[in-house]
């Protein structure tokens, strides 16, 4: 009797400890079973209800499963959704930006500035066409010839946050002609009988005073003998020439008034200006090194039927440094050393009468 109730007894304490290691796989601890329908069920809930801000953080599974081990097997929807808006509030935010126009018209020389309505951003403006119109680092949008391009403003440190300006160039009112923005007067484009720049522009004068510097350098002595003209002056130049040798001769080397580039303020006749200046070393070194100041020679040998003019080696016309290099390197691309700014802008020049 006494040895089945010790064995009785024996049994009880079998059980006993049993149920408690049974209870202890439920309670946390390191042995914690993952996949206990209580656990998978709440952590399964809480997951589809933060699913939308879910972080790659929380979307980790190990990262749930330590959530759900330190909360002793329980994860509730407040717990898994304030985790994920305490991420929310740490991440940085791009503020958003509008203009107070997406689609301008500007003419051609002409510039408008769109207006942010947040300042202070870091912004970067570029133009789907240079020739069209261009734009600089505030944003001032400049007309250079007719057409349509699309400015794009965008933030530097976040370049998917951008809006688009649709951008229309129109004609000037003043009655000049800009084409890939170099205002353009020969036999076809004519300029305005008021059309006066006071001489020189700045940028021509300066331009000069530098391509004058870099022949001394080299041993060549480059001076002005002829430069902005006016309608007037050239009147009486053209009707001069044309009472010596007649109109169809001197049209082949004398503008017609309104049609002289001289008159823009950016043309130059250096040194001699006759044929006698033809194979100088002064001659030889405009043509090889003026494209480097920012001109070109505006009616090179063989091109009369092109350009309407003889050959004039003393004749040079400022077009910037950068259409310059552009012309030049147009020029060796189709094997033509003297590339005129008819062919490069696929314009005429004939009179209309």
């Amino acid at each position: 009797m006494n040895s089945f109730k010790r064995m009785t007894s024996m049994f009880t304490v079998l059980a006993v400890l049993s149920a408690a290691t049974s209870c202890g796989s439920n309670v946390g601890g390191g042995s914690a079973d993952n996949n206990a329908p209580v656990s998978t069920e709440s952590t399964t809930a809480a997951q589809e209800a933060a699913a939308p801000a879910v972080t790659e953080a929380a979307a980790d599974p190990a990262a749930s499963t330590d959530t759900a081990t330190f909360v002793s097997g329980t994860v509730t929807e407040t717990t898994a959704v304030t985790t994920v808006a305490s991420t929310e509030t740490t991440s940085s935010v791009t503020p958003e930006f509008t203009l107070d126009s997406y689609d301008i018209t500007v003419s051609v020389g002409g510039t408008k500035t769109p207006i942010l309505s947040v300042q202070g951003l870091q912004e970067v403006w570029t133009t789907s066409n240079e020739n069209v119109a261009v734009v600089d680092e505030y944003g001032h949008i400049t007309g250079k010839s007719e057409g349509n391009c699309v400015v794009t403003i965008s933030l530097k440190d976040k370049p998917e946050q951008k809006a688009e300006v649709k951008v229309t160039v129109v004609a000037a009112d003043d009655g000049l002609t800009y084409i890939q923005g170099m205002l353009i007067a020969n036999k076809t484009y004519s300029l305005p009988a008021d059309y006066n720049p006071g001489g020189l522009t700045p940028e021509t004068q300066a331009a000069f005073n530098n391509l004058v510097q870099g022949a001394a350098n080299d041993g060549i002595n480059i001076y002005l003998s002829s430069g902005f003209r006016s309608y007037e002056y050239q009147s009486q130049i053209y009707n001069n020439y044309c009472s010596i040798y007649g109109q169809s001769t001197a049209d082949t080397f004398s503008a017609r008034p309104g049609h002289s580039e001289h008159q823009t303020g950016m043309a130059i006749d250096v040194n001699i200006i006759d044929d006698s200046f033809i194979g100088t070393p002064e001659a030889l070194w405009i043509e090889a090194h003026c494209n480097e100041y920012g001109f070109i020679l505006r009616y090179p040998q063989g091109k009369q039927e092109i350009t309407g003019y003889k050959y004039e080696p003393w004749h040079i016309r400022y077009v910037g440094i950068e259409n310059a290099q552009k012309i030049r390197e147009k020029a060796n691309e189709v094997g033509d050393p003297y590339l005129t700014l008819e062919e490069y802008l696929k314009i005429d020049s004939v009179y209309q009468n």
